[in-house]
């Protein structure tokens, strides 16, 4: 039985890898800063936390990684946790770059330390390529990180990049575009408008606010993701992956399919404020993974417009019973 590390284990990613790992017969591992106080609801949802074992760690700690890794001696580590809101790296740029750059720079010193063949998965973001002028991001791909975000998610590529080279780890990041699911918060934007246009078609709500929606992303389903993480570890040699649909849509498109899966014209209930722009943004995201096709056999089966209308769907079953206020 191989056993696995899953940080982050409480989110959207983490909570799905668990259990695509557990249906694989591994014993799972998560972390939390302090697992006896986190609710981990997205494991109860998926009916898995009972099945998985909870740490407390405390990533920006050397010592506390030592220890734990010490304690579980995982085959596998998946490190999926740190700041993950690019809105929010801009008012937290300092605790963003800590949580992604210097936690993966402790779990890969500590596996250089411990000796052990610990296989290593860091969780890379496309918000690395910047704007590529349309161009779809590929592995060879230049980095022109546009947040702080980003830019911590380029630190923590270079650092697994120069320790797979210079001490011949098995390590190894997965540049994941756009992934949603019904577990993702509402801060993300795909849920706010999934969940508001659910609330708006049953009486709750009269508005969705909005920022930029001329920007265009790529798309996919999360489940499937996590997949590719697992086979990326699979491997006889460590390499780097883009995952992602390869298709785009805008952001605007996303609107008109969730408020018309429900019978609403979006133009009615959607305003635009201007607070809500980043103060540098990436006007379209697309991916080319057809590394991940060829040696991984992967490929994203649910695309954009499914995504959006499955997102709708689960709010929708989340709201069944609830009746508008007087």
């Amino acid at each position: 039985m191989k056993r696995a590390l899953v940080t982050g284990v409480s989110g959207q990613d983490g909570a799905y890898l668990a259990k695509y790992l557990l249906d694989r017969g591994y014993e799972v591992w998560g972390t939390s800063r302090d697992a006896q106080v986190a609710s981990f609801r997205n494991l109860d949802r998926l009916k898995i936390k009972e099945r998985v074992h909870l740490e407390s760690l405390a990533v920006n700690d050397f010592r506390s990684v030592l220890q734990v890794l010490a304690k579980i001696q995982p085959d596998e580590i998946y490190n999926l946790g740190g700041q993950t809101s690019v809105s929010l790296s801009f008012q937290q740029p300092v605790e963003t770059l800590e949580s992604i750059s210097v936690s993966t720079l402790n779990f890969l010193e500590c596996i250089r330390f411990i000796g052990q063949p610990i296989r290593f998965y860091n969780a890379g973001s496309s918000e690395c390529f910047g704007d590529l002028n349309g161009a779809p991001g590929n592995e060879l791909s230049p980095f022109r990180p546009r947040s702080p975000y980003a830019v911590a998610k380029a630190t923590a590529f270079w650092q697994v990049a120069n320790y797979r080279e210079a001490y011949g780890l098995y390590a190894c990041s997965g540049i994941l575009f756009n992934h949603e699911s019904p577990l993702r918060p509402e801060r993300f934007v795909t849920k706010k408008i999934a969940l508001t246009a659910a609330r708006i078609a049953r009486g709750l709500q009269q508005e969705l606010i909005l920022g930029n929606t001329a920007v265009w992303r790529d798309w996919g389903w999360a489940p499937e993701y996590v997949e590719a993480m697992h086979a990326m570890l699979q491997l006889e040699k460590p390499e780097d992956f883009v995952i992602a649909t390869g298709h785009s849509c805008s952001l605007q498109e996303f609107v008109e399919i969730a408020f018309h899966y429900v019978g609403l014209d979006p133009a009615q209930y959607v305003k635009r404020d201007q607070s809500l722009f980043r103060p540098t943004e990436i006007e379209v995201g697309r991916g080319d993974a057809s590394k991940a096709a060829t040696i991984l056999k992967w490929q994203a089966k649910i695309k954009m417009p499914d995504v959006a209308r499955l997102l709708v769907t689960d709010c929708l079953e989340q709201l069944e019973g609830t009746k508008p206020s007087s």
